[in-house]
């Protein structure tokens, strides 16, 4: 088991076109912990902004009578990829982890399959 600062280094470090990560608390917004960003992506605001995109999803959801589990949730922008991981564990409910992504050094598939693992081996 890895804990939160391995868990964010390794996605740094790990996936190809890393640009920021951040480990993020979806019931209050609060990012428990973060690596990288830049001047252009504050990744405290990306935490509380991408909690909202969260809430909504799950419940809409909700509304609409959907018995499944989100995965992941993708936000692609003209040279970024935002990806966000809810995590399913039983001791990480209510977190998502949140990576964002340079377009153009980055793999998409190999990003998410990375950070499925990631989820598998973190313990908060």
């Amino acid at each position: 088991m890895i804990n939160t600062e391995t868990a964010l280094k390794e996605a740094m470090t790990g996936i190809e076109g890393a640009l920021g990560a951040a480990l993020v608390d979806y019931s209050s917004g609060m990012a428990l912990g973060t690596l990288g960003g830049s001047k252009e992506l504050d990744l405290s605001v990306a935490a509380a902004g991408n909690t909202d995109v969260v809430r909504a999803k799950v419940r809409t959801m909700e509304m609409l009578g959907l018995k499944d589990e989100i995965e992941d949730i993708l936000i692609t922008l003209g040279s970024q990829y935002h990806l966000i991981r809810l995590l399913k564990s039983r001791n990480n409910s209510g977190l998502f982890l949140y990576l964002a992504l340079d377009k153009e050094r980055s793999n998409l598939a190999m990003a998410r399959h990375q950070l499925k693992r990631i989820e598998g081996e973190l313990d908060v």
